[in-house]
């Protein structure tokens, strides 16, 4: 005997108020009123006879029930979207949600005018774009793309170099003559050094000139901050040199508002990386975003 139908829709509307963390959010995610987001899930919690989210004037959060049910929820919904996803290869539009992350200061620089860009080209294909410096799990099947910018260790994922990016040691502006007067990397140990915490060895860099001679020094630093548009604001008040992308800062150094401090002495490349999942197949949606982030 088959059990009663369900309405699946209602997963939906539950998962984005557990997402969102308020039904007001959830019906503008959704495109619906707050009421009828509060029916759905009232409905839902109905038909189970469980009590999945706990109300009050400040906050949603769920009952230990309603999060083991969000769990269920969040990976059918997933499975369902990967379905279309897969159905979408055999149309040559991008369907259904692309999910990735990238690091907060390439990703607010480059990558978020491409996804204004893919989603005027493809409106039908959502997008959620998660930014951050520490490396998200692809293996836990929540994320379709990672963008990746450095160095990237063996990890068994499948990876595409999209392109290269120089690293600058820049300072500000109104200290020009005085860093101008820095003619070598060992004269570096006089500067002030603003450490990018999120490295892993901040401190020690290499540099290398046209006749390939290599110098290695390391800095001291007298301030240290986990972000590198942090860091890029730092430099500009004044609080030291430091080094950053050029996706970064070559803006402001064309602004004149900092300057290339060594520009006869390079450092290593690094390389910006779309890394993939282990998958059978690469949704439309996916190969389409990375041929345009290539192409930008």
């Amino acid at each position: 005997m088959m059990s009663k139908a369900r309405n699946l829709n209602r997963l939906a509307y539950f998962a984005a108020v557990v997402e969102t963390g308020s039904f007001t959010r959830a019906a503008e995610r959704l495109g619906v009123t707050k009421a009828v987001v509060s029916s759905q899930v009232t409905q839902l919690e109905q038909e189970l006879k469980t009590t999945l989210l706990v109300r009050n004037t400040r906050k949603v959060s769920t009952t230990e029930a309603g999060l083991a049910f969000y769990t269920r929820c969040a990976s059918i919904l997933h499975d369902a979207d990967d379905a279309f996803s897969e159905l979408s290869q055999l149309s040559d539009r991008p369907l259904g949600t692309l999910r990735m992350t990238a690091p907060h200061d390439y990703g607010t620089v480059i990558v978020t005018p491409v996804v204004a860009d893919f989603r005027c080209k493809y409106p039908e294909c959502k997008v959620e774009l998660h930014l951050g410096d520490s490396h998200s799990d692809l293996m836990s099947g929540d994320l379709d793309l990672a963008i990746r910018v450095g160095w990237l260790r063996d990890s068994g994922l499948i990876a595409r170099k999209i392109s290269g990016f120089q690293q600058l040691l820049v300072g500000a502006t109104k200290d020009k003559a005085r860093l101008d007067a820095i003619a070598h990397p060992d004269d570096l140990k006089s500067l002030d050094f603003i450490a990018n915490m999120s490295l892993s060895d901040p401190l020690q860099w290499t540099f290398e000139n046209e006749a390939k001679q290599s110098v290695s020094v390391k800095l001291a630093n007298t301030l240290a901050i986990d972000s590198a548009p942090a860091i890029l604001e730092a430099v500009k008040g004044g609080a030291g040199v430091a080094i950053l992308p050029d996706f970064l800062v070559r803006k402001d150094l064309q602004g004149g508002k900092l300057t290339q401090i060594l520009p006869q002495w390079s450092l290593p490349e690094g390389g910006i990386f779309a890394v993939y999942p282990a998958a059978k197949f690469r949704p439309v949606k996916v190969t389409a975003f990375v041929d345009m982030l290539r192409d930008a």
